[in-house]
């Protein structure tokens, strides 16, 4: 009873400093037994509130079927950063959205202090390494996430890109590898990570496919096809859990690559809600033409969004969006909630969808190197969480939250400890949201 007493007082007083580890368990959230969580991408809150091309979602919240989290942010860029920060609360070290070292025994970025990063400016202030992803694990420091980017996402016309709102940034902290997807398995519940277009097959060594074919593939029969005839539509940067070692290595049973399913065929996520046989967690994301990412050789109902634009790269507005882009990605999460609703599991027991971007579109700054951006171009994007215990919903919080929050959430509802920067003291539960 002392020793776990002194290791309350440990963690206690870690989390009170703000010094990113794994903390007490956080009051505020029901209990949940399953939550599903559907990825989107690159769109800024005012791109996709009230845009006449997302009448689905907008119908959602207009008619009161879920609750609108108003001021939530995503913490940095890119794509990979944001997505381990929702599943792990850090960005490890990691700012690009590179592919993993697969099953290397490289160090870290934790461990070496090295920031993995694009450099799009060509200026790092810090050291960097831009290959492919050590997979994370052990204990380090992960990478600071600055207010404004001068140096590593900027591209195009912009010379300053907002993290969070362009003035709240977070400092490096010490850092545990590890995701909620360990968390769950340790504590023996159960995840998946649902990837739509991943190919039949292990998930290992894969970065991109169509469904079909992949970058592993042999072309020797496809000629001419060449690997720049896939439309990637299956990404790795978008499935986080790959990037941790315990999940390429299988530390446990139920913590493998055999997590990672596509959305057909067995054990994936339409057989899975169709008999009722889901993880606590369901990490759901779409493939890259279905989640508003968009691709360059994609179809028009794929191709690229970037709306209002000088050299290419769009101001945060709706001007000039791909409707069609918009309009799939808005049939996508239509498709997505309808199939949970109809699954047996969703009438049983305490249950919650939550849909939530990853990021804005990258709308910045031609001449600004400071904060105090204009909302068109901070890091503010959409999230509406739907559960199946209350009779009411329709709130719209103007609560301050961010990706760290969610984690957070995702971790008091399964009653687990909050890991990395979702114990900083900051960092609040979103408990109006969830009807608590």
């Amino acid at each position: 009873m002392l020793k776990k007493a002194a290791l309350c007082l440990v963690a206690c007083a870690l989390t009170t400093a703000g010094i990113a580890q794994e903390g007490q368990v956080s009051a505020g959230i029901p209990h949940l037994d399953h939550v599903f969580v559907i990825m989107m991408e690159n769109h800024g809150y005012q791109q996709v509130f009230n845009n006449p091309n997302e009448p689905y979602l907008n119908w959602l919240i207009a008619n009161k079927q879920v609750n609108l989290a108003a001021n939530y942010f995503a913490v940095g860029h890119p794509s990979l950063t944001n997505y381990l920060e929702i599943v792990g609360g850090s960005n490890f070290g990691i700012r690009s959205d590179n592919a993993p070292a697969w099953g290397s025994s490289c160090s870290p970025n934790i461990a070496t202090k090295i920031v993995n990063a694009d450099d799009g400016g060509g200026n790092a202030p810090v050291p960097v390494d831009t290959g492919n992803i050590c997979p994370i694990t052990g204990t380090g420091t992960d990478a600071e996430t600055p207010a404004v980017d001068t140096w590593n996402e900027i591209a195009g016309p912009f010379v300053a890109l907002a993290d969070i709102d362009g003035v709240k940034h977070v400092p490096a902290a010490p850092t545990i590898g590890k995701s909620i997807g360990d968390q769950l398995a340790w504590s023996g519940l159960a995840w998946k990570s649902y990837q739509e277009s991943l190919p039949l097959g292990s998930a290992f060594g894969v970065n991109y496919s169509n469904g079909t074919v992949s970058n592993l593939s042999s072309f020797t029969t496809l000629a001419p096809l060449t690997t720049a005839s896939i439309v990637q539509d299956y990404a790795v940067k978008h499935n986080p859990f790959a990037y941790f070692k315990s999940v390429q290595d299988g530390d446990r049973e139920n913590n493998t690559l055999a997590n990672i399913v596509g959305f057909d065929g067995p054990g994936g996520l339409y057989a899975d809600l169709a008999t009722g046989n889901v993880p606590s967690l369901s990490f759901i994301a779409p493939n890259q033409c279905d989640d508003q990412h968009g691709r360059g050789n994609g179809d028009a109902f794929c191709a690229f969004d970037y709306g209002q634009n000088d050299s290419g790269y769009t101001y945060g507005t709706q001007v000039g969006l791909n409707p069609g882009l918009i309009l799939q990605g808005d049939v996508t999460i239509k498709r997505l909630v309808e199939g949970i609703h109809a699954s047996p599991v969703w009438a049983n027991g305490r249950n919650a969808i939550i849909i939530v971007w990853d990021e804005n579109d990258y709308s910045g700054s031609t001449t600004q190197l400071t904060g105090l951006f204009p909302p068109q171009n901070q890091n503010r994007v959409v999230l509406t969480v739907q559960t199946n215990f209350r009779n009411f919903h329709g709130i719209q919080s103007s609560n301050y939250y961010t990706s760290f929050s969610l984690l957070k959430s995702l971790e008091a509802g399964f009653g687990l400890p909050c890991l990395n920067h979702a114990c900083d003291s900051t960092v609040a539960v979103m408990s109006d949201l969830f009807d608590e």
